[in-house]
């Protein structure tokens, strides 16, 4: 099993990561990646540890693996995957969206119907098997893009002023291809493994230069990740900025400058048809989409506790209209679990032996999580009030000799410390008013992509048929009136009027 420290010392690959104009020289050293490669340090500690649980034995290597990497295939499986996953979640509340488990049951879905990638002109079942078990025996770390950059969105790449402004095929050479454009988002991709590379937009059969997949590791020559701004580096202190110095994992547009990519790496080859198999014919879409929902329920849950906290400390918890916000925070939380549980404990073996969370209930819940979430954020903000703009410029008013007495005096709550009541605020602001506040609203209402889309998968996945029926049969249960025939002045048939 791999170690945190054996995870940190992989990054130091020579990667052409950039920020500010300048090549990163070490970005688990850099201030920027600092916190989030020491927080996905911390996750494979706990995934080593024997008392975690989270060790077995993989069917495709025979060796030990961790278990976020599975391929369920039982309900057991299911929901003990959703057992490790949830303790990853846990360290960091919900607010790393995309550590080593994300991608990783994309890959497992890929690798639990090879066949699927055996349909085009080109055989690349065998890739995907062999790269899934390195995955699984090396544990490790997959980031992925598989949006086009937004150069223009009124049409797809083949419509652009320029070729390869999205990433697609250059040429052919000995041994593989060479690809050449960009492509986003790179979440985490300065501090992960390797790099999948796909596009999940539908594509046109204009398209089909741009239609591909394949795998690479982020130190390939040519593959440059240029980063948005840190949000953490900048910060005080992690007192001040608890989520944003920790958490914080750095998206990023990639730049493919005439890459090489060996067969060996590839899952499709221009082949329109086969990209947009490889998510949804295969377990992928839904293995990862499970492993995302698991984690934003551990994010909600958060959420609610902050607001639970806040108004325990302001002594404000009896107040009817207090109760109602926290009565709906609460009610938006179990609705979210209780999706992920029933999509679960319904779940289906599919034609590969696959275990599928069912995706009336998964995609159920990510069709309303762009309105949830952003209704938490609120409630949250409401609760909170004036207390978080209201604190201190950071934790050194509070050790400081000059100011320490002012904010002991006028800092304070009943029976909470100036320092615990500070700590508090402060958490609560870098969850719904910092940048990094603001990146994860933008990131959980668009997640599944723009609201039509994530509501597209709902539509798709409930299943009518029961729906329609009960319509049916109701229906059935009543008709028309008939209006008895007149067949003499004054009289109906029968002579009665």
């Amino acid at each position: 099993m791999r170690t945190g420290q054996q995870y940190l010392q992989s990054l130091s690959d020579g990667r052409a990561v950039y920020l500010d104009g300048a090549k990163v020289q070490d970005v688990s050293r850099h201030s920027a990646f600092e916190g989030i490669a020491h927080t996905i340090s911390t996750l494979y500690d706990i995934a080593a540890d024997p008392r975690s649980g989270m060790i077995f034995t993989s069917p495709e290597t025979g060796a030990e693996a961790n278990k976020v990497f599975m391929i369920p295939r039982s309900q057991e499986d299911l929901l003990e995957r959703h057992r490790v996953i949830a303790a990853w979640a846990e360290v960091s509340k919900g607010f790393v969206g995309r550590g080593p488990d994300h991608v990783a049951g994309f890959m497992a879905g890929f690798a639990s119907a090879p066949a699927t990638f055996d349909k085009g002109t080109r055989l690349f079942g065998q890739n995907v098997s062999r790269f899934y078990r390195k995955v699984v025996e090396e544990s490790l770390y997959l980031s992925y893009v598989i949006i086009p950059p937004q150069i223009d969105r009124s049409t797809t790449a083949h419509g652009w002023s320029e070729e390869l402004l999205q990433v697609g095929v250059l040429k052919e050479q000995d041994g593989g291809m060479v690809v050449r454009g960009s492509q986003m988002l790179g979440t985490a991709t300065a501090v992960s493994d390797y790099l999948f590379v796909s596009c999940i937009k539908p594509l046109t059969p204009q398209d089909e230069r741009y239609a591909i997949s394949f795998v690479l590791p982020v130190n390939t020559r040519g593959l440059k990740v240029y980063c948005r701004r840190p949000y953490g580096s900048s910060q005080p202190s992690s007192f001040d900025y608890p989520l944003s110095t920790r958490f914080d994992e750095t998206d990023a547009l990639i730049v493919f400058d005439d890459v090489f990519v060996p067969w060996e790496n590839v899952f499709v080859y221009r082949d329109v048809e086969q990209v947009r198999r490889q998510f949804f014919d295969t377990a992928a879409h839904v293995l990862g989409n499970n492993q995302a929902q698991i984690r934003l329920i551990a994010k909600m849950k958060f959420i609610l506790g902050v607001a639970r906290k806040i108004t325990q400390v302001n002594g404000i918890e009896g107040i009817p209209s207090v109760q109602e916000k926290l009565g709906e925070l609460a009610s938006m939380a179990a609705f979210v679990e209780g999706m992920v549980l029933a999509s679960e404990s319904s779940c289906a073996i599919d034609k590969n032996g696959v275990a599928r969370p069912n995706p009336r209930f998964l995609y159920g819940a990510m069709g309303v999580q762009a309105e949830i979430y952003p209704r938490a954020i609120m409630l949250l903000r409401e609760l909170a009030g004036g207390g978080v703009i209201q604190l201190p410029s950071s934790h050194l008013d509070l050790t400081s000799e000059e100011t320490k007495a002012d904010m002991d005096r006028y800092m304070r709550s009943p029976n909470t410390s100036p320092e615990e009541r500070v700590k508090l605020f402060k958490l609560a602001w870098d969850i719904v008013g910092s940048e990094f506040g603001g990146r994860h609203l933008q990131y959980e209402m668009f997640y599944a992509g723009a609201p039509f889309i994530a509501k597209g998968y709902a539509f798709r996945n409930y299943g009518y048929d029961e729906a329609l029926r009960s319509v049916e049969s109701f229906l059935s249960t009543y008709e028309l009136p008939r209006i008895p025939s007149v067949t003499g002045a004054g009289k109906t048939e029968g002579g009665r009027l």
